[in-house]
């Protein structure tokens, strides 16, 4: 028996490490997804190999082990945990398609977990729920980092346009983002765990300092889904075919609640020099707003660019990885 999940993954565009504390955020599932092909094992191991990463693995399952033939561990820890949550222990060929760069803050572990437990769930032919399979994958993602929210999870389960409220609700936003984003990444991978453990330490010590910054990451978030809801109740939507023209229902409010947001979360210290010249390049070459998406400490910024796309990406891939962030509709897909 064969068994095939994909997930998408996700940009942030408002409240990543806010929403740690308990405040809301906004993301975006983009067209860049991650597909888990399970197989029936034939070695003594669960082997993971993924031609795309370089990488090649022999899982323990009874032993909670893993060997590493090629490549590094990073993304086959959320395989394992996976595996341990969602299987019986017997021998599994895994393999891992990828079509996004691991660590550049796209959502790369939740798209892989979301859809491994998909792909593991329709392979022991039970019925997927996909509330549950959101909970389950945040769950691996906890076990994993140590901490995570569970808005990735939620992205990369449900696809589209994601409100997560200040409760965990997952809420749907019906706005139309196409033809409007632009992510650049650099060479330099974050690391998730360790930017929210360097927020929650910095908040420690400068609690009176750094909790109105967190709470105004909130508000900033919280006025970006009225706008997203306005321009959905308008029935506008972006095309970078057609002039822009700004004009009445909030677009560029948009992009300064963005450029707002980056100020922030540098506050917050997971800024680095190569993320902030290249927010400034696609604010220079015609973004509305610019900012940080993920953790921070490298990985990728997005860019809101209605009418803007080609100068954008061009100003970001002079120095920089970019890529038209297609809006996918879609959330885990099982075959």
């Amino acid at each position: 028996m064969e068994s095939t999940a994909s997930a998408p993954g996700k940009a942030i565009l408002f409240g990543e490490h806010a929403v740690v504390f308990g405040q809301p955020a906004i993301a975006v599932a983009v067209d860049k997804r991650a597909q888990i092909i399970v197989r029936k094992g034939k070695e003594k191991y669960t082997t993971v190999r993924s031609a795309d990463l370089g990488v090649h693995a022999d899982l323990d399952l009874f032993n909670n082990n893993c060997i590493i033939k090629k490549g590094k561990s990073g993304i086959i820890n959320y395989i394992l945990e996976s595996l341990l949550m969602a299987h019986d222990g017997s021998s599994l060929d895994i393999e891992l398609k990828m079509e996004m760069p691991i660590g550049a803050g796209l959502g790369s572990s939740a798209a892989v977990t979301v859809a491994t437990l998909a792909a593991l769930d329709n392979f022991h032919e039970k019925e997927i729920n996909i509330s549950s399979l959101a909970k389950k994958a945040h769950n691996v993602e906890i076990k994993v980092q140590g901490a995570a929210s569970p808005l990735d999870t939620a992205v990369s389960t449900y696809g589209g346009l994601v409100y997560l409220s200040e409760k965990s609700e997952v809420i749907p936003l019906d706005a139309d983002l196409e033809n409007s984003l632009v992510i650049g990444y650099t060479s330099q991978r974050g690391n998730t765990g360790k930017m929210v453990e360097s927020v929650h330490l910095r908040r420690d010590r400068h609690p009176e300092i750094m909790d109105p910054v967190i709470e105004s990451v909130g508000k900033i978030t919280r006025e970006a889904r009225k706008i997203l809801s306005n321009n959905h109740h308008n029935n506008f939507k972006l095309n970078h075919d057609t002039e822009y023209t700004g004009s009445n229902l909030g677009e560029s409010n948009l992009g300064e609640l963005m450029n707002i947001n980056h100020g922030l979360l540098d506050a917050m210290g997971v800024n680095t020099l190569e993320l902030s010249q290249m927010v400034y390049k696609a604010r220079q070459a015609g973004a509305q707003g610019a900012k940080i998406t993920g953790a921070g400490g490298g990985g990728s910024i997005i860019a809101y660019c209605p009418g803007k796309i080609l100068e954008v990406l061009n100003a970001l891939q002079q120095s920089e990885n970019a890529i038209k962030a297609d809006f996918s509709k879609e959330g885990v897909i099982i075959q």
